[in-house]
C-alpha cells in the first residue's frame, strides 16, 4: 500500500486537514491539461465532506492528491490527522508477495500488531486461503477487499473514500457500509460517491467541482441540487 508523499504535506497542528490553492496539470500529447485549478477546503475532526462533480471533474485526481498517491503541481496539503490511502485502492501492493506478506509489511509500516492485523483483515476480507497466494493472482475485486480490510485494520482518523466498495454480494456491501458509517461514525471522511442517499445521510458539507474549480457548501441538500444541474 502507498504511504503519503511527505514532500506534499505540511504539518498542521489543530486536528484538521486543509488544502490551499491545489492545482494539478498533466502534460498530454495535445498539450497541458489542468484538471484542478485552485481548489481549497478544510475538514476538521469528525467532519464528513462529500466531493461532487460529473465524470472528468477531477474527483479521483483530488483523492489521489490528498492521499499522497500523486503530487499537486502547486498548492499545499496540511494534515493534522492520520489519513487513509484511497479506500479500496490496491495499486500499492507488491504483486509478487502474498496477501499475508503485504499485510505484515503494512502492519510494520504503521507500527500495528502483526498478528492482530492479520486476524482483522482475514475476518473482514473473507479471502480465505487466497491470502497465501501472490497478490498478482487476485482479481480486482479481491484486491479491493484486501485494501478495504487493511484500511479498517489500521484505524485512521480520516477515511479517504473514492466510491464505497461495491464488490461481492449484498451481505458484503452491508458489512462494508456498517464498518464505515456505523462503527467508524466518529471518523472524519472525504467521500467521493454518486450515491446521493449516502451523501445526504452522513455528510455535513460538500465540495462541488466543475471545470477544475471548487466551491464548498455547508448546506448539503443545496450542493446536491447544484450538482444535479451540472
Amino acid at each position: 500500500m502507498v504511504a503519503p508523499i511527505a514532500t506534499d504535506i505540511v504539518p498542521y497542528g489543530n486536528r484538521s486537514i486543509a488544502l490551499q490553492n491545489i492545482r494539478k496539470t498533466y502534460h498530454t500529447p495535445t498539450g497541458p491539461k489542468t484538471v484542478l485549478d485552485g481548489v481549497s477546503f478544510d475538514i476538521k475532526k469528525g467532519e464528513k465532506i462529500a466531493v461532487l462533480g460529473r465524470n472528468g471533474a477531477g474527483k479521483s485526481t483530488l483523492v489521489k492528491l490528498i492521499g499522497g498517491v500523486e503530487r499537486p503541481t502547486s498548492g499545499t496539503i496540511q494534515r493534522g490527522m492520520s489519513m487513509s490511502w484511497p479506500l479500496a485502492f490496491g495499486g500499492g501492493f507488491e504483486p509478487s508477495m502474498t496477501g499475508l506478506d503485504n499485510i505484515r509489511f503494512i502492519a510494520r509500516l504503521y507500527n500495528r500488531p502483526i498478528e492482530e492485523t492479520i486476524e482483522a483483515v482475514d475476518d473482514f476480507a473473507e479471502l480465505g486461503r487466497n491470502l497465501i497466494m501472490p497478490v498478482k493472482s487476485y482479481s480486482s475485486g479481491m484486491r479491493a477487499r484486501l485494501a478495504f480490510a487493511l484500511t479498517l485494520a489500521i484505524d485512521f482518523d480520516c477515511m479517504l473514500i473514492d466510491e464505497v466498495i461495491s464488490v461481492g454480494d449484498q451481505r458484503f456491501h452491508r458489512k462494508c457500509h456498517d464498518a464505515l458509517f456505523v462503527q467508524r461514525k466518529h471518523c472524519s471522511m472525504i467521500l467521493v460517491s454518486h450515491d446521493i442517499a449516502i451523501i445526504k445521510s452522513y455528510c455535513n458539507k460538500a465540495l462541488v467541482l466543475k471545470g477544475g474549480r471548487g466551491r464548498v457548501f455547508t448546506d448539503v441538500d443545496f450542493a446536491v441540487d447544484i450538482y444535479s444541474t451540472l
